[in-house]
């Protein structure tokens, strides 16, 4: 096999080191690419094994150009040598960005849960899968692999015995924690589709997302912990099932000692699952076959159910949780995102677990019970990699620098920042105080959308440089495009425009459920031919990325979207508000600004009710983003009358300071009823 492979391998490096000069290797593709697109343009078959134990070794630069140029010979020789196939596929690709098609590795059978358990459990069962930082500081659990495939096995098979089946779906609304991560992955062993939600949102937004998808069950715990404070699951839980007619199951299990009523859906989960048997025969499912549906906040009210697949989410994952955080074999990685979350699912769980990594589950905040909780964490895991948010970043760097040098963070060999854009302030006191200016700091820019990142300075040529604050380079496979207001393609460099992404990759999205046509409208529509992400983003004069910000009404905070639709439309539920807008401000914690108290602004007619409200449906989302206020304020000068049925954001009068992160104004016809500004929030009582 290797004789066979050698020549192609000495061909790619021959070919490939025709160059365009510069860092300009992201741009439209030259003379030598247009060759060796004809060269490999209509592979018969998937390469050979051990085709990419070749190709990895090329200089990253021509792996790149490879990956643009003749992805079917780089994904699927990717696809073969890294992932546990049950029957192999037959084509690499078979895409249509004008129709929304989107199938990587056709016929090809699979399980993820295989790739994620049973192959390092046969290699190396006694290696650590997870290490549950639990709130409680110093009471980390670890999880071996062989521990975590029986969890998994007997939860799967508890949801079998209850006729949970391929293709039903299943809710979690669970904190991050070892059985959290074991439903996602009994789930995916027998054909289920998970979605998770975060154990955060209100019963009403739980409900929506259950009714959307029409999930068969749900798995919770009977409570949450997080900063100190207990999060009462079960029963957001129950009050979000009373409208949800699919529900049949409810699974139970215990996070604290706590006891819950449970009523005739509920399962006790705990006590079921030691009935069962720690081993599960994986079904096999096709490489198309729905993983994980994740809701996301557009533009519009309705939250959108993001579909991934198996076999391309996997290996995308995996690839990008390598390349992009330099994992090497026996590394601890610290992704303190939660499993809730688009980056929980990619760099907490699937990514690492088909790495065979150590990866931590951090339950907790960031400063509790004090500002160093993360710098401890580090020094007594001794984690390889860190991964953060830069809102996280901009809160812990308001504190002294002693709450970080008094842990040993030696073992730290990269950084990362995921979310939103990083600001230089943060990005410097992560590189120079965290990281001592030894460890790269990667600023990744990606999608729940896009399935993994996209854009990052990793992986880079040996003493390439890496630009504070700029995402810089596009991941294998990944062809940037910056589009004018006209619909055109800006070429050259120092340009800025509408970020678009010229061809498909393995790891994004296959559709919005239920409505294929929403997908097609949302991401390919606006510029036919190309995936719009919705962000701007400026070429340097270099060839690098520097993403600038969403472009549609969208609100990024403290690295999670937030569409502005669904905010109003939870408050124009109230009965003395006719219409509602909101806009986001800079803020120097949740984004960018002079204040140093997070908070939200109401500007009312009738602020107390609407303040109650707004509570009421986004409280737990409130304290949870460090949002520690709601300010309300009389509205005295109200918007003009709406236009086309809708109160324009423009409109908005002035805020009163540019402290908050979110300016709500709502228009009523009741009398006004002004209250102190300053009430704080309080979450238990959504709870």
């Amino acid at each position: 096999m290797a004789a066979r492979c050698s020549p192609g391998t000495r061909f790619f490096k021959t070919l490939l080191s025709c160059r365009t000069g510069g860092p300009g290797q992201y741009r439209t593709p030259g003379l030598c690419e247009q060759q060796l697109r004809c060269r490999f343009s209509s592979l018969p078959s998937p390469p050979p094994p051990g085709t990419w134990s070749q190709l990895h070794r090329l200089p990253h630069r021509d792996l790149y150009r490879l990956s643009v140029t003749d992805p079917d010979r780089f994904w699927g020789s990717a696809a073969v040598d890294r992932l546990r196939w049950m029957r192999p596929f037959h084509q690499v690709r078979d895409c249509d960005f004008s129709s929304g098609k989107i199938n990587w590795f056709v016929g090809g059978k699979i399980n993820v849960s295989v790739n994620c358990l049973d192959v390092h459990a046969e290699n190396h069962p006694d290696r650590v899968a997870l290490i549950w930082e639990r709130d409680e500081p110093g009471t980390e659990v670890k999880v071996t692999y062989r521990e975590l495939l029986e969890t998994t096995c007997r939860l799967a098979n508890t949801l079998k015995s209850h006729e949970i089946k391929k293709g039903d779906r299943v809710a979690i609304y669970m904190p991050v924690s070892p059985i959290a991560v074991a439903a996602m992955l009994a789930c995916a062993r027998i054909g289920a589709v998970h979605t998770m939600v975060f154990a955060g949102f209100s019963s009403e937004a739980l409900a929506a997302k259950i009714q959307d998808a029409q999930c068969k069950a749900v798995i919770t715990c009977n409570q949450g912990v997080r900063g100190g404070r207990l999060i009462h699951l079960k029963s957001t839980v129950d009050a979000a099932v009373r409208s949800c007619t699919s529900i049949q199951h409810i699974f139970v299990s215990q996070r604290t000692e706590q006891p819950v009523v449970m009523g005739e859906l509920d399962v006790p989960l705990d006590e079921m699952m030691s009935q069962h048997a720690s081993v599960c025969p994986p079904e096999p499912l096709d490489s198309e076959d729905s993983l994980f549906l994740l809701y996301t906040s557009g533009s519009t009210g309705k939250p959108k159910g993001i579909v991934h697949t198996q076999a391309g989410y996997l290996l995308y994952t995996s690839m990008t949780h390598q390349y992009v955080f330099d994992y090497r074999d026996g590394d601890v990685f610290g992704c303190v995102a939660d499993v809730g979350w688009i980056t929980g699912h990619s760099y907490v769980v699937y990514g690492p677990l088909c790495n065979g990594a150590t990866t931590v589950l951090f339950e907790s905040t960031p400063v509790y019970p004090d500002p160093g909780r993360y710098w401890e964490m580090v020094e007594r895991l001794r984690i390889n990699q860190f991964y953060s948010t830069p809102t996280a970043l901009r809160l812990l760097l308001k504190y002294d620098d002693c709450w970080v040098k008094k842990y040993d963070r030696s073992s730290l060999r990269t950084l990362g920042s995921v979310g939103e854009p990083i600001n230089h302030e943060a990005w410097h006191w992560f590189h120079s105080v965290v990281g001592e200016g030894r460890c790269p700091l990667v600023d990744t820019w990606w999608q729940t959308e896009t399935g993994g990142i996209c854009i990052a300075p990793h992986p880079l040529e040996e003493g390439a440089p890496i630009i504070p604050a700029m995402a810089m380079r596009p991941f294998f496979g990944i062809q940037p495009v910056l589009m004018g207001e006209k619909g055109e393609t800006l070429t050259g460099d120092s340009v800025s425009g509408a970020l678009c992404i010229s061809q498909p990759w393995p790891g994004m999205a296959r559709s919005i459920y239920g409505d294929h046509q929403r997908f097609i409208d949302a991401y390919f529509k606006v510029y036919h031919g190309y995936y719009f992400t919705g962000d701007g983003a400026h070429r340097s004069e270099d060839g690098y990325y520097q993403i600038t910000g969403r472009m549609d009404d969208v609100i990024n905070v403290s690295g999670h979207r937030l569409g502005t639709a669904e905010i109003e439309d939870a408050l124009d539920e109230h009965p003395a508000v006719p219409e509602t807008a909101v806009i986001g401000i800079p803020h120097d914690i949740k984004g960018e600004g002079e204040s140093d108290t997070p908070h939200i602004d109401v500007n009312s007619h009738h602020p107390v009710s609407v303040r109650t409200m707004l509570i009421k449906s986004f409280a737990f989302w409130l304290s949870y983003l460090f949002i520690t206020t709601v300010k309300c304020s009389e509205c005295s000068n109200p918007p003009s009358a709406p236009i086309l049925g809708n109160l324009m954001p423009q409109s908005l009068p002035s805020p009163r300071s540019a402290s908050p992160r979110l300016f709500i104004t709502t228009t009523t016809h009741m009398a006004t009823h002004p209250t102190p500004a300053g009430s704080s929030v309080d979450g238990g009582s959504t709870r």
